[in-house]
This record gives C-alpha cells, sequence and structure tokens, in this order.
C-alpha cells in the first residue's frame, strides 16, 4: 500500500519545482529555502492540509 497519495506526490513535485528555480519562501520569515529536505517537508506540509494521504510527521522526543 502506498504511503504517500497521487495528490501529495504532485504537491511535492510542484515545491520542488519551485525550490529549483529558486523561488520557494519559507513561511513566516519568507526567507529563501536552500534546504532539499527542507523543500520537501514544505511540500507535504502543503498536501497535509488540502487533505492529501499523507502520514502525520513524526515526533521528536
Amino acid at each position: 500500500m502506498a504511503k504517500y497519495g497521487k495528490k501529495a506526490q504532485e504537491m511535492v513535485e510542484e515545491t520542488m519545482e519551485e525550490f529549483k528555480k529558486g523561488e520557494l519562501k519559507s513561511g513566516k520569515s519568507g526567507r529563501k529555502v536552500t534546504d532539499r529536505k527542507q523543500a520537501v517537508a514544505i511540500g507535504l506540509s502543503k498536501a497535509r492540509k488540502k487533505g492529501a494521504k499523507v502520514p502525520e510527521p513524526q515526533k521528536h522526543a
């Protein structure tokens, strides 16, 4: 069974395109994102907000 839904994959793909073009900004501060992992996390977060099939983020203890 797939861990991520099709919509989630599309959202991450769109976010990565923004990242590659240098247009992706982080939430509150609005600073340019320079880390790939952060870009993926932003894409998953956007997908989660739109109701796509994405597992809950891991809680670090």
